[in-house]
């Protein structure tokens, strides 16, 4: 590329000058030489300080990161067929805490020993679990045996806006 559309490092436009011309008042002032558009025609360049460049868009990217959407995590609870009330009650707070966030939530039932012989009773605190839960839910799966371990996935509903 022969020619270039210059821009100074305080914003200055030099208007279209040879590349070699660039490189030299760049070097001058010891800075870089960048090209920030090159599609154009012809092609525009800055003079600026590279790291500084990068570091500003490393800087803003963080930023768009940030301010992105809350991914949606699955969070887990785990209950048991012998569970207290007041138990059963920290464990609905903390349901309600991921699904105002906007996560999923898990909810399982290990049995152990002779529980094995009560599958209805781990049916049973689920659903009890599920109908305590102040948010309005979604049952994306319905409670489910897998040998002794019983589980289901609740989400929350869609806000209106």
């Amino acid at each position: 590329m022969p020619e270039v559309r210059l821009i100074g490092d305080d914003g200055t436009q030099y208007g279209v000058v040879s590349t070699d011309r660039a490189l030299q008042m760049a070097q001058t002032a010891g800075l870089d030489l960048v090209e920030v558009s090159p599609q154009d025609s012809p092609p525009v360049a800055k003079i600026v300080d590279f790291g500084k460049l990068q570091y500003e868009n490393d800087k803003q990217l963080r930023k768009t990161r940030a301010q992105s959407k809350h991914t949606v995590e699955t969070k887990g609870i785990r209950l048991s067929v012998k569970i207290g009330e007041h138990d059963m009650m920290v464990r609905v707070k903390a349901g309600n805490k991921f699904l105002e966030k906007g996560d999923k939530l898990k909810i399982e039932i290990i049995l152990r020993g002779r529980e094995k012989a009560h599958p209805d009773l781990a049916k049973e605190v689920i659903e009890k679990y599920i109908e305590l839960l102040d948010h309005q839910t979604i049952v994306q799966q319905p409670v489910k045996r897998m040998g002794g371990r019983f589980s289901s996935v609740v989400a929350p509903k869609a806000k209106k806006q």
